[in-house]
């Protein structure tokens, strides 16, 4: 069996990342997810995703934050939307 790509969801809207995170595992991704940037940034470095599904409006630390902050990581070119 094939390992599935991992999608990092990160949405502060609790309906949104279960519609979204659903919908993903459903098309057989491995989804992980977090409501705010901060547990965001720990979940990518543990999961180590493909691809990161990113809101950009979000308290505390937004997506563009967060985006920052993972173009500095040591994985710089992975995907975000």
């Amino acid at each position: 069996m094939a390992v599935n790509e991992k999608i990092l969801v990160v949405d502060d809207d609790e309906h949104i990342l279960k519609s979204l995170s659903q919908y993903l595992e459903l098309e057989d991704f491995e989804v992980v997810s977090a409501s705010n940037g901060s547990d965001a940034l720990n979940l990518f470095a543990e999961a180590k995703p493909d691809l990161v599904v990113l809101d950009v409006m979000m308290p505390g630390m937004d997506g563009f934050q967060v985006l920052e902050t993972l173009r500095s990581s040591d994985r710089p070119t992975i995907p975000v939307l």
